[in-house]
């Protein structure tokens, strides 16, 4: 009976550490998911934010552009508007 006891705690061991080292593999794989989700949305904000501040700037340039038009007509366009 003390042997088979033994084995026991002995197996019971072995298995709650291949258990806390399996833990640990799953948590460092969620950082590194979750690491990386983060960087991969946060450049797709800045691209995002980057993309509409062009689009703003375009959009003023071509307002401007409007108002400064001359009474018989549009001017023609100069290389700052492209």
């Amino acid at each position: 009976m003390n042997t088979q006891l033994t084995k026991l705690f002995v197996g019971f061991v072995l298995s709650s550490a291949w258990l806390l080292s399996s833990c640990a593999e799953v948590k460092e794989a969620g950082r590194t998911i979750g690491h990386t989700t983060r960087d991969v949305t946060r450049e797709i904000g800045h691209g995002t934010r980057d993309v509409v501040k062009e689009i703003g700037h375009g959009t003023r340039r071509v307002v401007k552009s409007i108002g400064e038009e001359s009474p018989d007509g549009a001017e023609p366009a100069t290389e700052d508007d492209k």
